[in-house]
């Protein structure tokens, strides 16, 4: 019996693919962390959260390295840490998190959704070979998003949110460039280890920022609830599934591994009815049902690449 069942959930893996369920993994824990970090800048600032969370997660890579006894990186492999340290942490996390403060939610969750539309411009302007089915699908899930918060789109012509819809695309363009540099630069050192010494220097940048500007709350005035809503980041948002999503990145295009950021909001809207009691409307549904359609258009995409692969190797 036990066999059968082993074979069972083994075929669906196959089916499915790995990579895919870790992507799908990243597009739900993720959006569970959209959740801790509304929780969490309830009483500190957000870049300060943000330095408290890279510092802790990375410290811990570190020592884990250590203790397995696993090579440093050498000469020109800390340019690349350090570039992948301000592009995806420093900048992408830190400006995004300043962002939110002059913006709606719903408007931060749209410019977030743009991001896998910046990869595929990026590799597309690189020369590489991008399947069409791919974007279709890529620009289906965004204008699902988009029927999602419909309500903030007029958000975007308001005065006041002008530097934060500035520092948001910036965020999502920084995090698309680092994105793709993390997947070239991937086999020159152990993947792993170097994201762990990307936050904790990206930590240290931004603790840096905090002190400089005075912008920060004193660490025994941080109330309990913050505390296990960092501790929920570290380990779930970050040690976790960080890892799972490097895992994704090097075994799928970025166009695919990139689209965990429309799952995100979806997962985000339907655990904030449910924990938080936030209403959700016919929009709400219509939206996410238009965003998976266009997520399967892509999974459909990969699968016929896949097969064009195996009848080539045939």
């Amino acid at each position: 019996m036990l066999t059968k069942i082993k074979n069972s959930f083994s075929t669906k893996i196959n089916a499915i693919g790995l990579p895919i369920l870790a992507l799908i993994w990243v597009g739900f824990f993720w959006g569970t962390t959209w959740i801790a970090s509304k929780e969490g800048v309830r009483y500190i600032p957000g870049i300060q959260m943000a330095a408290i969370r890279q510092f802790i997660a990375g410290l811990l890579y570190i020592v884990f390295f250590l203790l397995t006894k696993a090579p440093w990186p050498k000469g020109k492999q800390w340019k690349t840490i350090v570039i992948l340290a301000i592009l995806n942490f420093t900048l992408s996390n830190g400006l995004s998190t300043a962002g939110v403060k002059y913006i709606s939610s719903g408007l931060g969750a749209i410019i977030a959704a743009i991001f896998p539309i910046w990869v595929v411009l990026i590799s597309f302007f690189r020369g590489e070979r991008i399947a069409k089915l791919a974007v279709t699908g890529t620009l289906i899930s965004f204008a699902g998003i988009c029927v999602i918060f419909y309500e903030h789109l007029g958000d975007f012509l308001i005065p006041d949110f002008r530097l934060g819809i500035i520092l948001s695309v910036i965020a999502t363009i920084t995090w698309a460039f680092g994105t793709l540099y993390t997947k070239k630069k991937a086999a020159t050192f152990n993947p792993y280890f170097s994201l762990g010494l990307q936050m904790f220097i990206s930590g240290l940048l931004l603790f840096a920022y905090n002190g400089a500007t005075g912008i920060s709350v004193n660490l025994n005035q941080i109330p309990l609830n913050t505390w296990l809503a960092i501790a929920y980041l570290v380990i779930v948002g970050s040690l976790i599934t960080f890892t799972v999503f490097i895992y994704s990145l090097q075994h799928l295009p970025p166009e695919v591994s990139s689209l965990y950021a429309y799952m995100n909001p979806v997962v985000a809207v339907l655990l904030g009815s449910i924990i938080f009691g936030e209403s959700l409307s016919i929009s709400i549904a219509l939206g996410g049902i238009v965003t998976l359609f266009g997520l399967y258009l892509v999974n459909q995409s990969l699968r016929k690449s896949r097969k064009k692969t195996n009848i080539l190797i045939k």
